[in-house]
């Protein structure tokens, strides 16, 4: 009798020819059934064995699995892919970072969803904007690693030495918004993290992040997140 393959068997054979990527497969309920080399460095696993059975919860801020669940049930529901979708997320190092991310539903030998497979790779990596990218590549490092400091455009723009039309022009190009956007996602992001993770008054956040004072804090937040930063907080507790 010839061997059957798993489905989960299967996608173990489809993420090797990906070994610049990072690529990882879940079942129906979020739960981590595959991962490549990349994937398990990224999270400091040993091996896959050590990863099957964990959730996006397990190994990365609730924030983002709480994004990263809605985008898998959204791929599931409606069994079509999402694909080159840039994502913020924060690396190893602690800075935050710019990803691209396509997924797509996996589905049984019954033509029934079974979970989904994510490929994931650096936004600076990609050729496709290659050489508008260089440009504003200064810029961008910069911002990662000051974007808790005060920083206007045109000193930004100084950095990558292009006048600030020119730098907003590219990072349209590159990112699909603006470079003040750029920057208020990154503030945004890690203030969600101090949200969860720090008793921090809420100015206390607002002035360490580099927001002029709570209430742009709360403006911008809300504009992103879809709420304050304190019913974010409070949501965040209760569960």
């Amino acid at each position: 009798m010839a061997r059957r393959h798993s489905s989960w068997s299967i996608i173990r054979a489809a993420i090797r020819p990906y070994p610049r990527y990072l690529v990882f497969a879940k079942n129906a309920q979020g739960v981590l059934m595959r991962g490549n080399k990349n994937y398990l460095a990224r999270f400091n696993l040993p091996s896959e064995a050590e990863l099957i059975g964990l959730t996006d919860y397990d190994i990365m801020p609730a924030v983002l699995a709480d994004h990263f669940k809605k985008d898998d049930e959204e791929v599931m529901r409606t069994k079509e892919p999402k694909l080159h979708v840039i994502e913020l997320f924060f690396n190893r190092q602690g800075l935050p970072d710019w990803y691209i991310t396509n997924k797509l539903p996996v589905f049984s030998r019954k033509a029934k969803v079974i979970g989904v497979m994510g490929i994931i790779r650096s936004h600076a990596g990609t050729h496709d904007h290659n050489q508008i990218y260089s440009r504003i590549a200064p810029a961008v490092e910069y911002l990662r690693e000051h974007f808790r400091d005060k920083i206007s455009i045109e000193n930004l723009a100084k950095v990558a030495g292009l006048s600030s039309r020119q730098l907003g022009r590219c990072f349209a190009e590159v990112y699909g918004i603006s470079p003040q956007t750029f920057l208020i996602k990154m503030r945004v992001q890690a203030a969600c993290e101090l949200l969860r993770n720090s008793n921090d008054e809420l100015a206390g956040i607002a002035m360490s992040l580099g927001f002029y004072d709570q209430s742009a804090f709360t403006l911008h937040f809300r504009k992103h997140m879809g709420q304050t930063p304190r019913r974010y907080r409070a949501q965040a507790l209760a569960g």
